[in-house]
C-alpha cells in the first residue's frame, strides 16, 4: 500500500532549494525573443508566472509530495545565444523541503519557453532537431537555515 511519510512528529524548519536547467534553441530563436518577435508574446514573462504557479502546485501533481506553505518563491533567467538558463528558488518553514518545488517551478518555466517558441523551432518535417531541455537538477538545498 503507498502512503505518504508521515511528516507530523517533525519540527518546522527554514527549508531554501535552489534548482537550475536550460533549454537549448535556435539562435534565431532566441533572436526573435530579444526583438519580440514570438508570435504567442513573451515567453519569459510568461515562463516567470508559470514557473511561480509550479511552485504552489506540486503537491497536486506529484502524488507524493505535502502541500506546503510556501514563503518565498522566484524565477530567474540568463538568455544566452543558443539557450535560456533557468534558476528556481524556493523557501518554506516547514517540515519538508522544498526541492521538488523548486525542481518543479524550473522545469515548468523551460516547458512553457518550449510551447511559446515551438513554432519557430520546428524544421520542415515538424520535428525540433535542436531543441532540448537539459541539466535539471537541484543546485543547492539547505535545511535550518
Amino acid at each position: 500500500m503507498a502512503r505518504m511519510v508521515d511528516i507530523s512528529k517533525k519540527k518546522d524548519v527554514p527549508r531554501r532549494s535552489v534548482a537550475s536547467g536550460e533549454i537549448v534553441l535556435a539562435p534565431a530563436t532566441v533572436r526573435a525573443m530579444r526583438a519580440g518577435k514570438v508570435p504567442k508574446g513573451d515567453p519569459i514573462s510568461t515562463a516567470e508566472v508559470a514557473g511561480l504557479q509550479a511552485v504552489k502546485k506540486v503537491w497536486e501533481a506529484l502524488p507524493h509530495c505535502h502541500p506546503i506553505p510556501i514563503t518565498s518563491a522566484s524565477v530567474e533567467f540568463a538568455v544566452k545565444n543558443d539557450r535560456v538558463a533557468v534558476t528556481c528558488e524556493v523557501r518554506a518553514t516547514y517540515k519538508t523541503g522544498v526541492e521538488m518545488e523548486a525542481l518543479y517551478a524550473c522545469t515548468v518555466a523551460l516547458l512553457t519557453i518550449w510551447d511559446m517558441v515551438k513554432s519557430l523551432e520546428k524544421d520542415e518535417a515538424g520535428q525540433y532537431p535542436l531543441t532540448r531541455i537539459q541539466n535539471v537538477r537541484v543546485v543547492m538545498k539547505a535545511k535550518g537555515t
